[in-house]
């Protein structure tokens, strides 16, 4: 009887000695498991976002070299002024054509632009009466233009050095169009954004 107590205690000894350390080691491997896993998955999806960071920027450069002629149509309405139009009349039209800023031209020579910033620092601030105001003595002259194959980029850089909103693009004395920094800025972006969603939805499935 005393043996069999003996061998008991000593088996019982065992398994409460050692059973917990081989459990415990089967939950170490076990989460050693998932760790490496994780660390896998977190090692994945930092390469896929370096990978879409790189080209995103990569394109980006690129995006910047595309001439003007692309982002504007060509034959869209170009909203334009004579000299002799008065103030109130232009600020009219640029209210109903909901835009910031109008062309002058004599005849198909351009001559100046006429921007909502001209109104309020030369007409309102000015005290001038904008009903007997002509444009032409309000109008910012000779302003900067570009040619349709100008990149998006030496137009951006011109914007921001010259500190204007307005760019017309002219090819040979005709003015083709009129394009602003939120044009600029606004076709670049969702461009881009197009492109990652592509390598989003490619990351995705691959």
């Amino acid at each position: 009887m005393r043996k069999l107590l003996y061998k008991s205690g000593i088996s019982i000894s065992f398994v409460l000695l050692f059973s917990p350390v081989a459990l415990a080691a089967a939950t170490q491997e076990d989460i050693l498991a998932t760790l490496l896993g994780q660390i896998q998955l977190y090692i994945f999806i930092a390469f896929v976002i370096i990978v879409i960071a790189g080209v995103y920027f990569m394109r980006s450069r690129d995006k910047r070299q595309t001439p003007m002629n692309k982002i504007f149509k060509e034959g869209k309405a170009i909203h334009s002024v004579t000299p002799d139009t008065t103030v109130t009349e232009c600020v009219r039209l640029m209210t109903a054509s909901k835009i910031g800023a109008l062309i002058v031209l004599d005849g198909k020579r351009l001559i100046g632009i006429f921007t909502e910033r001209d109104a309020l620092n030369k007409v309102l601030a000015g005290g001038l009466d904008p009903g007997k105001t002509k444009v032409s003595k309000v109008m910012t002259k000779d302003p900067y233009c570009v040619r349709p194959t100008t990149t998006i980029e030496d137009a951006m850089k011109l914007i921001t050095k010259r500190r204007f909103r307005h760019l017309p693009i002219v090819d040979r004395g005709k003015v083709l169009g009129v394009v602003s920094s939120g044009d600029l800025t606004h076709w670049l972006v969702q461009d881009q954004m197009g492109e990652v969603q592509e390598l989003v939805d490619l990351a995705a499935r691959s």
